[in-house]
């Protein structure tokens, strides 16, 4: 291989979801497939996606529903959703022995919570296509010529041949993934339009220095509200996760790509209900009871009961009552004090987190410079375009991981075939 005597079908650039993918459902189709990876393995990003659990898609099977997620590329998407969707992708690791379940906000996941799993489905699909795999390859660039990727990309085992070429390079979120940007670059040096990348599913710091306490507690599906000059400007709904310096968790990285807007003009808040099974008159009227029932009981004793046990010093603390309070001592007012900040505990941000800690950063290939009737270019012929190197931006839920599952599909299923740009 790498001789100018091997002419590839289809030769895939990128290992990740949306390059497995297409590579194997190309070989399917009884293409001559080679697959180029930079990292000594396949699926690196994969198998530590979800907290190493794989949110592989979503369980939303109404394509229009489905694509509102992905704000103004939706319009784009729907010819490439219409031939593979959810369905189709919980359809095809079932075939392959990959049992999965539905979780909180339709979010689905292996049945075994491993993302090795998933990416071992991947690796056996490419194995039983007869897809030629080489790793620890460095690709340099793209040659082209009239409209048409021409016989070579450089690489540092030399120069590789195809009739096509399917480029899922990804983004630059985890850059120590491999996903580093090569393929903008690439992109940009023979003439396709690139919108520059940036963070946008990414945890925060905040400003409150007693967040290192609370590092590794979750609130679940709770409401998340976004403050600027004491207005209010987004909320979202899901889970919360307490780091050492700051936020993260879906609930707060849907949110980050508004936050990183908003810090531009100035201070952001966020506002975090600690008990969101309950609402306020339930929490006033519980709060009292409690109050009423355990009066010569510490009040840093019954709070357990409505917020997490690491909470209670500091919502009291914030509040500004003794812990070692009795219960019969604390006034109407302090308790009403108790569940503003319980329903909505504040923080400041300080700042969004690099790429290097990003999810998924939005940007990428202009997208009405791609057909996604095929996911060609159409600047060029025989070069397909595909996951996260387009600009596509997404919630956390699975919609990227399904970006890619649908991009790959249709690329695989149509490379070759000689539809006009």
């Amino acid at each position: 291989m790498g001789k100018d005597t091997d002419i590839w079908d289809v030769i895939v650039i990128g290992g990740g979801p949306a390059g497995m993918m297409s590579a194997g459902v190309a070989a399917s189709r009884g293409l001559k497939v080679l697959l180029l990876e930079k990292n000594p393995t396949l699926g690196k990003k994969l198998r530590i996606t979800g907290g190493g659990r794989c949110n592989i898609t979503n369980a939303t099977y109404d394509n229009r529903l489905l694509l509102s997620k992905y704000e103004k590329a939706e319009k784009f998407l729907f010819s490439a959703f219409s031939q593979h969707s959810v369905k189709e992708t919980i359809e095809f690791f079932k075939e392959h022995n990959l049992d999965t379940k539905v979780e909180a906000e339709n979010r689905i996941f292996p049945i075994s919570e491993k993302a090795e799993d998933v990416a071992l489905v991947m690796e056996k699909y490419l194995r039983d296509n007869n897809v030629n795999v080489m790793t620890n390859i460095t690709v340099k660039g793209l040659v082209s010529q009239d409209g048409s990727i021409i016989h070579c990309i450089q690489t540092n085992q030399g120069d590789f041949y195809a009739k096509s070429y399917i480029l899922a390079t990804g983004g630059t979120s985890r850059p120590e993934t491999g996903s580093t940007g090569d393929g903008y670059a690439w992109l940009k040096i023979i003439g396709h339009n690139i919108i520059n990348p940036i963070p946008s599913l990414v945890p925060i710091t905040v400003k409150e220095k007693w967040v290192k306490d609370l590092a590794g507690l979750t609130i679940q599906d709770t409401n998340i509200s976004l403050y600027q000059d004491n207005l209010l400007i987004s909320k979202s709904i899901g889970k919360i996760l307490f780091t050492h310096d700051g936020l993260s968790g879906p609930g707060i990285l849907n949110l980050s790509s508004t936050i990183g807007e908003s810090l531009v003009h100035g201070p952001v808040s966020i506002k975090i209900n600690l008990s969101p099974l309950l609402s306020e008159e339930e929490l006033t009227n519980s709060l009292r009871e409690a109050c009423i029932n355990n009066a010569n009981k510490k009040i840093k004793n019954i709070l357990s009961e409505f917020i997490p046990h690491s909470l209670i010093p500091i919502i009291l603390e914030i509040v500004n009552i003794d812990s070692e309070r009795q219960c019969n001592t604390i006034t109407r007012q302090e308790r009403h004090l108790l569940i503003i900040n319980i329903r909505g505990l504040k923080l400041n941000v300080d700042k969004l987190l690099g790429p290097d800690k990003a999810i998924v950063a939005s940007g990428g290939v202009d997208l009405t410079e791609v057909d996604f009737r095929t996911m060609q270019s159409k600047l060029y012929n025989n070069l397909y375009l595909i996951g996260d190197i387009l600009n596509v931006n997404r919630p956390s839920g699975g919609y990227s991981l399904q970006l890619c599952w649908t991009t790959g599909y249709v690329a695989g299923t149509n490379c070759l075939k000689q539809s006009p740009i």
